[in-house]
This record gives C-alpha cells, structure tokens and sequence, in this order.
C-alpha cells in the first residue's frame, strides 16, 4: 500500500521525513490536490532502481543475462564451489 503525504506536510516536516519515513521501503507519494506529484524513496531504493535501468538499457548486457537464465532454466550450471576449486588449481 502507498503511503501519500500532501505537499504542504512535505515542506512543513521536510527535514524530519528521513526519520518518518525510516523502514519504509517503498516510494511515498507527495501529493498536491490528492495527485501524486512527487516520489520520496530511501536512497538504497533509488540506488537500486539505477542500477536495474542501466542493466535493462545495456543491450549487451541484457544478452548475457538472457543466457544465463536460459542456462540456470536447462540446467547447465556449475557450482560455485567447485568452479573456485577449479579455478585455484
């Protein structure tokens, strides 16, 4: 469920959301008139969120992930264990 907070309780408590908002982990809608005009999010949130644009507008990247997840789906995996095994030999 979205948590909206109205654009004139924004700016009246701006500097205490960051302790309001704690353990939120969602976006809160900044509403004005009842519409959301602003999004609020924790910073590890919209980290996040950048992070997953850039991979999906990276079509080589986007590629690899593809097989991988064709790999992992047929099988074709190695354990991580015994691939660092491997690969300290």
């Amino acid at each position: 469920m979205r948590r909206d907070i109205p654009i004139t309780q924004a700016r009246h408590e701006l500097t205490a959301l960051p302790e309001q908002l704690e353990g939120h982990p969602e976006a809160v809608a900044i509403t004005r008139r009842g519409q959301p005009v602003l999004a609020l999010l924790p910073w590890d949130f919209y980290e996040t969120l950048m992070e997953t644009l850039e991979v999906l507008g990276d079509e080589k990247l986007m590629e690899q992930l593809r097989v991988g997840m064709r790999e992992v789906a047929c099988g074709e995996v190695v354990d991580w264990r015994s691939n660092r095994e491997a690969l300290l030999l």
